[in-house]
């Protein structure tokens, strides 16, 4: 069962480590405050999703406590109108009045007993929207750190203007910052799944389906820029010197006879 379900301790951990590396990589970026809060975020979030689980005790005893009050009042009102009634002339236009009224009764009873079970789960889906709204918003703040991180910018033609921002002319850190992004994007995939793991329920499910498709999409748009500057001849390794790259040693001449 370990590897059938999302371990938020696990997430959380991720999303830890990758901090420390965007810190030891990129210590005065803005991206670090990013991850730091992707951080906050998972552990307050995880917890939040561990708390969906268990049941709402308080709305169940308000439930209980309807169910028993609507009984007891069917039971007084079949104490004022018995069926015994129906069989007298007088009293069977009366007592057909009462049993349609009664069958109107239960009705509602039914439709309100019903309304009532879902009370719960209307509850925690408005927590777990709540919840995701923030995750939402962090995705969004991610997308705008890499909106500026542009391939282009390794091109020796590029010229900056005055009011271009600040670039990444090494194209191995370039790569890195942007695989960062592209892992943090994955790490609010994971948390928002969380939540469809604690609630079973289809809009919530749904929900935390947009949030993957978004952050996915974003991930796939970061790793076409990461295609482009593999690609790109600022990328390619330079080849390590060694044995096999040095130049062939001269053959010694033939002695002189």
């Amino acid at each position: 069962m370990r590897y059938r379900t999302l371990d938020p301790k696990l997430i959380v951990e991720t999303a830890e480590r990758l901090e420390g590396r965007i810190a030891d990589r990129f210590p005065e970026a803005g991206l670090r405050g990013v991850a730091a809060e992707l951080v906050s975020l998972s552990r307050d979030l995880a917890k939040a999703a561990k708390a969906l689980e268990a049941p709402i005790w308080w709305l169940r005893g308000i439930i209980v406590a309807a169910v028993v009050a609507g009984a007891l009042v069917f039971l007084f009102v079949g104490t004022i109108l018995p069926l015994i009634h129906i069989s007298q002339a007088d009293d069977a236009v009366q007592s057909v009045q009462g049993i349609e009224a009664t069958i109107n009764m239960m009705i509602l009873a039914v439709l309100g007993f019903l309304a009532l079970i879902r009370t719960e789960e209307r509850i925690k889906r408005k927590q777990v929207f709540r919840q995701l709204h923030g995750l939402r918003s962090l995705i969004h703040v991610i997308d705008m750190h890499q909106l500026t991180k542009d391939p282009a910018a390794l091109s020796a033609n590029f010229k900056p203007t005055l009011h271009s921002p600040a670039r990444i002319t090494n194209a191995a850190d370039l790569a890195r910052y942007l695989d960062y992004c592209s892992e943090m994007l994955s790490i609010t995939g994971k948390i928002a799944a969380l939540f469809a793991q604690s609630v079973n329920d289809d809009v919530v499910i749904d929900g935390v389906n947009d949030i993957e498709n978004l952050s996915s999409n974003l991930s796939r748009k970061i790793w076409q820029k990461i295609t482009l500057i593999e690609g790109h001849p600022a990328a390619e390794p330079v080849p390590a010197s060694g044995p096999a790259t040095q130049a062939a040693p001269l053959r010694p001449r033939a002695p002189k006879r």
